[in-house]
């Protein structure tokens, strides 16, 4: 169950990311990071790992986003 709960984080987190992508709404990004991490979280507890990883792809995907807009120092 918190499986599935990851998962639907990640897609919350994924779809909030895809408009980040666009130049000028790169801040974004830092509302999906923690939203992401909190996935992981969640899908760290439960006995599969498709949901944490799923919102480990996330995190990295925003991650680079942010580092190529200049967003992490």
């Amino acid at each position: 169950m918190l499986n599935i709960l990851s998962i639907l984080i990640g897609i919350v987190a994924l779809v909030l990311a895809i408009p980040s992508a666009i130049p000028l709404l790169g801040w974004g990004n830092w509302i999906v990071l923690p939203i992401a991490i909190f996935g992981a979280g969640v899908g760290a507890l439960s006995s599969s790992n498709t949901g944490r990883n799923f919102c480990l792809v996330v995190i990295v995907i925003a991650a680079i986003r942010l580092s190529l807009g200049g967003g992490i120092i």
